[in-house]
């Protein structure tokens, strides 16, 4: 068996398609949206078996924010799969694209950044994927290397490969436009300048989000022009957050963040429902797929999804941790919902005894206002030492004593 691919009208020389190219797509297309053209992959797969030479795999994050949640990792997950098949990864940091600004879902032109607040964000994302990714095999790049170097000239004759018609295809800018909203110029040069990228790495493959897929096409077009062979695009899906509906997002607190302390990073994964729990394995876990389907027919036998949960924030936690880590978080969580008190919790020296309940609380952080503070301790939701406090006119004198809201936040103060 052989396959062969078109690149700009001429036909590829075509190489034979053995068990382990094979092998490599079906990885490959492991829960990923879409992989286009699957044929072409399949080519390049093929060629770099038989040339010993690995493909380039590029995945581009913008660092708009300073820290990556775990709904990021859905993407490094694959290009990790894709690094250890034997092909060279390239983690692009977009210090230059992150100044013009990702219009991709956007109604409303995105505020660019400031060079400060990208050089701060760059700082730490390529730390955070190396957590995810082998460091030692990846490279890393950042796109002012030959974005800056392109000047008014180079952006023009750029400009010039990629027609304003086609642009306008894009729903979010389509949408912008019929509804009367203003799209700036500076907009339009977003994908011109993340598909220039893959002009400038030579990529053969580019992974991200589905919301990337126009990008991501843009970057195919262009290698064309230059005369490249055109990269295939793998997107993967958006991760739902902790509340199963929106997208993972900081700004909407759904979200994980990576470098979050373990116990936080597993008992958030606990609180996830029994139905995002195998979305979350199908996008988060490194389980073979019969491991997964195991866990699928225990539960139906009578298996507590529980216990499954626990063993998908055990993976995770470990990732990002360590087991050692991870087997503390779980035992803290059994002690909180035992409503035991754990022993790492926050420590808080205050004066003013005697000390109000609600001011205490209000003090503490444990409730932002005074008139919340009486809300929880209406609900039964403030204990002291485990005992619920019912008083909401209780006065703590001078001593200390472990003060919770809910089940899951603790501080230990000590009064004077």
């Amino acid at each position: 068996m052989t396959s062969s691919q078109t690149i700009s009208g001429h036909p590829a020389q075509p190489f034979p398609i053995s068990y382990k190219a094979l092998e490599a797509l079906e990885i490959s297309r492991r829960h990923c949206d879409e992989l286009l053209p699957q044929d072409e992959w399949l080519n390049k797969l093929a060629r770099s078996e038989a040339t010993g030479q690995p493909l380039r795999i590029k995945l581009g994050l913008d660092p708009t924010a300073p820290d990556i949640h775990i709904g990021h990792t859905v993407v490094l997950n694959k290009m990790r799969q894709l690094q250890d098949l034997g092909h060279q990864v390239i983690f692009l940091i977009g210090d230059f694209t992150s100044t013009i600004g990702d219009p991709s879902g956007r109604n409303t032109t995105r505020p660019p950044l400031t060079r400060e607040q990208i050089e701060a964000n760059a700082q730490t994302y390529y730390r955070q994927a190396s957590l995810v990714l082998d460091p030692a095999r990846t490279e890393i790049r950042y796109n002012s290397e030959w974005s800056d170097q392109l000047g008014a000239r180079g952006m023009i004759q750029l400009a010039s490969r990629y027609t304003l018609a086609r642009m306008m295809e894009r729903n979010d800018f389509a949408e912008r436009y019929k509804a009367g909203n203003p799209i700036s110029v500076h907009e339009l040069l977003y994908p011109l300048m993340q598909g220039y990228d893959s002009v400038a790495l030579k990529s053969d493959l580019e992974l991200g989000g589905t919301d990337q897929k126009f990008n991501l096409l843009v970057g195919r077009v262009l290698q064309a022009e230059y005369g490249q062979e055109p990269q295939c695009i793998l997107t993967m899906p958006l991760l739902e957050g902790l509340d199963g509906v929106e997208k993972m997002s900081k700004s909407k607190g759904n979200y994980i963040g990576i470098t979050e302390p373990a116990n936080t990073m597993f008992a958030k994964l606990l609180s996830i429902s029994d139905t995002l729990m195998w979305r979350y394995f199908a996008l988060l876990s490194m389980r073979s797929e019969a491991e997964i389907e195991g866990f699928r027919r225990e539960i139906a036998e009578g298996r507590n999804p529980k216990e499954i949960k626990v063993e998908l924030a055990r993976e995770i936690t470990t990732r990002f941790h360590s087991a050692g880590a991870a087997e503390a978080a779980a035992e803290d969580f059994e002690l909180r919902a035992r409503g035991g008190i754990p022993q790492d919790i926050a420590e808080l020296t205050l004066q003013g005894a005697p000390l109000g309940i609600g001011a205490l609380l209000k003090q503490t952080g444990l409730a932002p206002s005074t008139s919340e503070a009486n809300r929880l301790i209406d609900g039964g939701g403030v204990r002291i030492d485990g005992s619920v406090v019912s008083d909401k006119a209780l006065k703590l004198v001078a001593g200390s004593f472990v003060l919770q809201v809910g089940k899951r936040r603790f501080v230990r103060v000590t009064l004077a």
